[in-house]
């Protein structure tokens, strides 16, 4: 069905006519696609994710070992206070921050620490 709606989209010509029906065959293409997409995500492991509402213009995330200074470079940017110790995994969760850079919205996003055996419970 996506292709018959496309091969329609190619044929059909572009005028203030046909807008209308140019529109909803997209709004229907999108709509096919985010089934196909829905449908295609089934099985495998599904885990504990951070979920964070998306703001601004970008995101960046910032991965990396525990104890490298995430935290402290997420605070030095943004003023958001993430907790920073002497001790690994202080951050447990998702951590989100907003800079702005030469008229850009950036969200930063603090991660916890990534290991080797972090999915099996250690550094727990």
């Amino acid at each position: 069905r996506i292709q018959d709606i496309e091969a329609e989209m190619a044929r059909t010509q572009k005028n203030k006519a046909t807008m209308s029906h140019l529109c909803a065959l997209k709004a229907r293409l999108a709509a096919l696609k985010r089934e196909e997409a829905s449908a295609g995500s089934k099985g495998g492991p599904t885990g504990d994710g951070f979920e964070v509402k998306a703001q601004g213009d970008a995101r960046v995330g910032f991965i990396g070992f525990p104890s490298v200074g995430k935290s402290t470079l997420l605070t030095k940017l943004t003023g958001v206070f993430s907790e920073a110790a002497d001790y690994e995994f202080t951050t447990l969760t998702c951590v989100p921050g907003v800079m702005y850079y030469k008229g850009a919205k950036v969200q930063i996003l603090d991660l916890p620490g990534i290991i080797e055996g972090a999915k099996d419970g250690k550094g727990r």
